[in-house]
């Protein structure tokens, strides 16, 4: 899969140009136009203020918004970019799925940071919601790095966490449109040890080889199609075991079931 357009929804104040930039390699995999979007959650700004929603504010929000959107566009216009943009009011999900359905592009952008409980347990439901309402790629990118950390390619050297799931094959092929941009991908499995109890150690060792075997042939296939590939099995806590894989392979993009990268 080609990713020729990009949807880049932020918030401002959580997803900057430099983000962007990082992205633009994906011009090797075709990509030429570039669409932001912001949109102005009303019960954040009456959160903000105390009160309930302010219209003034959401014009000031506005053009806070369009003078970011311009200067970025014009830095964008000189590299040879197309470029769209959305300011507009209302539910999150909403209007990243209207703009996705709109525009018809090939991955949306989002932002991440560090929130309070309450807020991290709301964004989760908002990446939750969109994963079930569109079937576009999602990258959720952590803009807020470890200190002295650079913002790089997340694309160059991703891991791609499989249960040979049918969501999981599709991830595959969309990393196969990446050739031209990636340089060694990590394809990971992880077996809960839940999965595992009850077995002889026979019955494991088993297990393992059949899923190792799997492995193999899923990087083979990357391999064949020029991109250096790399299988990582293991026993333990899912979240845990991926999040190491992609520490030791220094990544920056996790692609799995559901089509979420972060």
């Amino acid at each position: 899969m080609k990713i020729t357009k990009l949807l880049f929804a932020t918030r401002l104040e959580e997803l900057w140009f430099d983000a962007l930039q990082s992205l633009m390699d994906l011009r090797k995999a075709d990509l030429n136009h570039v669409v932001f979007l912001n949109v102005i959650e009303r019960d954040k700004v009456a959160l903000h203020r105390g009160t309930g929603y302010q219209k003034g504010e959401e014009i000031k929000l506005r053009e806070m918004a369009n003078v970011r959107f311009i200067d970025w566009a014009e830095t964008l216009f000189e590299q040879g970019m197309e470029v769209g943009a959305y300011i507009v009011v209302g539910n999150l999900v909403q209007q990243i799925n209207t703009a996705v359905q709109k525009e018809e592009v090939d991955l949306i952008v989002m932002g991440h940071h560090k929130k309070t409980k309450i807020e991290i347990l709301f964004s989760g439901s908002q990446i939750s919601e969109l994963l079930r309402r569109t079937s576009t790629p999602i990258l959720v990118y952590k803009y807020i790095l470890d200190a002295g950390d650079k913002i790089r390619a997340p694309f160059e050297k991703p891991v791609l966490a499989t249960d040979w799931s049918p969501a999981s094959q599709r991830a595959a092929e969309y990393l196969s449109g990446l050739k031209n941009v990636i340089k060694t991908i990590r394809v990971v499995n992880v077996a809960p040890d839940k999965q595992l109890n009850g077995l002889s150690a026979m019955e494991v060792q088993k297990f393992r080889k059949e899923n190792r075997k799997k492995l193999d042939k899923v990087c083979e296939t990357f391999e064949s199609q020029g991109i250096k590939a790399e299988p990582y099995f293991c026993i333990g806590d899912v979240v845990g075991e991926i999040e190491k894989a992609d520490q030791d392979c220094n990544g920056r993009a996790l692609l799995h079931k559901g089509h979420k990268v972060e």
